[in-house]
């Protein structure tokens, strides 16, 4: 079959791919329409190459020089991406509120599934929050707690460029001697340290709350641990955690010190390096580096 042909039907399959993803704001989705265009582009320019006769290399030389050079520069965006949000005046570990409007689960058949299976489940809401991300927009966070109140499930929402909102879930127990088990599927990058006390599982990938509750059991009863119960409610759980975190990752190098932020921004070159492989970890592979 033609080449030609073949990149024309990438080109279609990456469009369908957008407008699917336009509606069910899938990470799976999103990696494979990544993959799709960075082939496209690679192959694409190096038939335009050929058949214009602009540069006398061979085929396969070509498709590899332009696999290379979008390499380098997404790199060169992500750098820069990154650089701008170490000298913005966001904060990495940003304070949670209390979202006085309510829970406000957004009125999506997908959506509320999850809400009914939550209640089915025996989980109840306990605290509605919100987080500033910038420019006035902020993430809603809607807590819920098991029966014994010892599982916490955080769910996310996150507001996609296209318009569409993506859905994460954290799902945090606490036990008796302080360890923390935590595991998530979100698909915002860390790339910072974790306090020794905090186990953490990051799986992308997983997008069923069900499954994701499951592994979570799994590895509790695998470490032999019974959670209790939480002590105090989601908002001064979180914000004490965000302070923690802000604390450890400045003392270990990931963030410059307060005093110097100004000058040199919130993230040293080395966390910016950290921050820049796990962008692309999560964007083309769906895996979150593992860090303690």
């Amino acid at each position: 079959m033609d080449t030609q042909y073949l990149i024309l039907g990438g080109i279609i399959v990456s469009l369908v791919l957008v407008q699917l993803n336009q509606r069910l704001a899938s990470p799976l989705l999103a990696i494979a329409d990544r993959w799709l265009r960075w082939v496209v582009f690679a192959f694409g320019a190096a038939q335009l190459c050929r058949d214009f006769d602009l540069i006398d290399r061979q085929y396969p030389v070509l498709v590899a020089a332009f696999f290379l050079f979008w390499f380098l520069g997404e790199t060169l965006y992500n750098w820069l991406a990154i650089s701008a949000l170490s000298v913005s005046p966001l904060p990495l570990f940003p304070r949670y509120t209390i979202n006085s409007s309510g829970e406000e689960w957004p009125v999506q058949p997908r959506l509320l599934k999850i809400r009914e299976w939550l209640r089915a489940q025996g989980f109840r809401q306990t605290q509605a929050l919100k987080v500033e991300v910038g420019g006035g927009v902020y993430l809603r966070v809607s807590v819920y707690q098991d029966a014994t109140a010892s599982l916490r499930v955080e769910v996310t929402f996150l507001p996609q460029a296209n318009g569409a909102i993506g859905l994460c879930f954290t799902l945090t127990s606490v036990t008796a001697t302080g360890l923390r088990y935590v595991t998530d599927n979100l698909t915002t990058p860390f790339a910072g340290f974790y306090p020794e006390n905090w186990c953490v599982e990051r799986r992308p990938w997983s997008r069923s709350l069900s499954h994701l509750l499951g592994r979570h059991r799994a590895r509790l009863a695998a470490a032999g641990v019974t959670p209790v119960p939480f002590t105090i409610e989601p908002l001064p759980d979180l914000n004490l955690a965000q302070s923690e975190l802000d604390r450890l990752n400045t003392e270990l190098g990931f963030l410059h010190p307060h005093p110097e932020r100004e000058d040199f921004g919130k993230i040293t070159h080395e966390g910016r390096y950290r921050v820049w492989k796990e962008i692309w970890m999560l964007n083309y592979l769906g895996r979150a580096a593992r860090y303690q």
